[in-house]
């Protein structure tokens, strides 16, 4: 029998040459072998500046700029140094000698002012005069001290406080030593044998209670003078 042949054979070879570009290839591309007289020579890489330009032979120089007629040359005067220092000496004041003071046979000294002997500081004007920034600083601690006090002053009398007379004191006295009493002789009536967790418990509260009226009857007979908040 005949070979099968596709009806779409001549399309496909048409579609393949149409879209087939110049540099594709099948396998490695072809490419010139570079030439031996090509190397790479040293420095060839670096940048290049440009030439300099060659001045032109006939090249004329430029005309100087003429100074006006009002212009004035500046005139240096030389200075006689040798007189001027002359002078200088002649009519300055003479310098004040320095004190020493000599501590050795060999005559070594050395000088007082900085040495700290020399009485320098006390003969300054201000010398035991308070400075400025302390009196500054004491006066604002002041300040600062009294607007505390009133400050402190306005709370309390927002807080008053009340004192006890000696007839409230009294009766308070009284009647805590009087309650004292009641949960003393609850205490001793309770059982000797406290075998459940109730009886327990009842003997505890009733031996804080006692323990808190003793320290407030100890504390009022303590203080003469009681005082309560408003």
């Amino acid at each position: 029998p005949l070979r099968y042949v596709s009806k779409y054979s001549e399309f496909v070879k048409r579609e393949a040459k149409k879209n087939k570009s110049q540099w594709k290839t099948m396998g490695p591309a072809k490419v010139a072998v570079p030439s031996p007289n090509d190397y790479l020579q040293k420095h060839s890489k670096e940048p290049k500046l440009a030439p300099k330009k060659k001045e032109q032979e006939g090249e004329r120089l430029r005309p100087l700029s003429v100074p006006g007629r009002t212009y004035q040359p500046v005139i240096r005067i030389k200075k006689n140094f040798i007189n001027k220092n002359a002078v200088a000496v002649i009519t300055g004041k003479p310098k004040k000698p320095r004190h020493f003071c000599v501590d050795t046979r060999q005559g070594d000294k050395y000088l007082l002012e900085p040495s700290g002997l020399f009485p320098k500081y006390i003969r300054k004007k201000n010398y035991g005069v308070t400075p400025k920034y302390v009196t500054q600083r004491n006066e604002e601690m002041k300040r600062e001290e009294e607007e505390y006090q009133a400050s402190v002053l306005e709370q309390l009398k927002k807080k008053a406080m009340k004192i006890l007379s000696e007839e409230e004191r009294t009766n308070v006295l009284k009647a805590l030593k009087k309650k004292w009493e009641e949960i003393n002789h609850a205490f001793q009536s309770l059982p000797v044998l406290t075998d459940t967790r109730y009886k327990q418990m009842h003997k505890e509260e009733l031996e804080l209670k006692l323990n808190q009226l003793e320290h407030d009857i100890a504390a009022i007979e303590k203080h003469k003078c009681v005082y309560i908040a408003n």
